[in-house]
């Protein structure tokens, strides 16, 4: 049973946020609540998907190792957010393995205590399908942008997604380490360091762990830019 607060958190996200309270409240009391430390595996790759997680603080990302011993990204997860829902409806096996990327604390749902309660509640199904669709409608969108944009332009919808204005100046805090966010966008760490310095045209400056943007109208109006654009950065 996780307290009210995480609840209150848990509740908010897409799996759980069209359920009758009374639901949330039974999913609650079979689930447990875990903090990670940076770099903490949850699952690895081709572990049984006993469970689905929700992102209760902290970041999580989520990873497949390619044959020749590479790190390809799939996604990264924050507060409110969930995964592993897709494996577990198929009662299969976890295609990725996932990691804290920072301290995260997690909510666990056993699949089988939640499976238990379909029947008397399919609401349950239908979340978990609609929180599926929701992650197959966020990969689409990032192949979408590893094809029709430049790694540019993906750095600065990247950015966009963090400012809290839509016009003006405003510093947004870079999530997590710069590697992930290069692995994230489908770049190469050495060459994010180049496509931050290209973004100064733009009206970004990079300092530690912020970005400092001048004017948001102008950085998005580059991110909406057709057509594909030279840009000499190895990808």
């Amino acid at each position: 049973m996780i307290d009210e607060k995480l609840k209150t958190i848990a509740g908010e996200s897409l799996l759980l946020r069209n359920l009758p309270a009374d639901i949330v409240d039974r999913i609650a009391a079979k689930s447990t609540t875990r903090t990670y430390r940076r770099g903490e595996t949850v699952f690895v790759q081709g572990e049984a998907a006993s469970a689905i997680y929700v992102v209760l603080s902290g970041w999580v990302k989520l990873y497949r190792v390619t044959q020749n011993g590479a790190e390809a990204v799939v996604n990264v997860f924050t507060k409110g957010q969930s995964f592993g829902e897709a494996a577990a409806l198929q009662n299969g096996n976890y295609p990725v393995s996932a990691e804290a990327t920072t301290e995260a604390n997690l909510m666990r749902i056993p699949t089988q205590e939640l499976f238990a309660m379909v029947r008397e509640a399919p609401d349950i199904a239908l979340a978990m399908l609609a929180s599926t669709f929701h992650h197959l409608h966020s990969l689409i969108s990032q192949v979408e942008q590893l094809k029709a944009h430049t790694g540019a332009q993906r750095v600065a919808e990247f950015l966009l997604e963090l400012c809290p204005v839509e016009e003006g100046a405003c510093t947004v805090t870079l999530p997590y380490d710069k590697v992930l966010i290069a692995g994230r966008l489908g770049l190469k760490p050495e060459s994010l360091s180049r496509v931050f310095s290209r973004l100064r045209n733009y009206g970004v400056t990079i300092r530690r762990n912020h970005a400092l943007i001048s004017e948001v109208k102008t950085l998005r109006a580059y991110a909406n830019e057709d057509g594909p654009e030279t840009l000499n950065v190895a990808l």
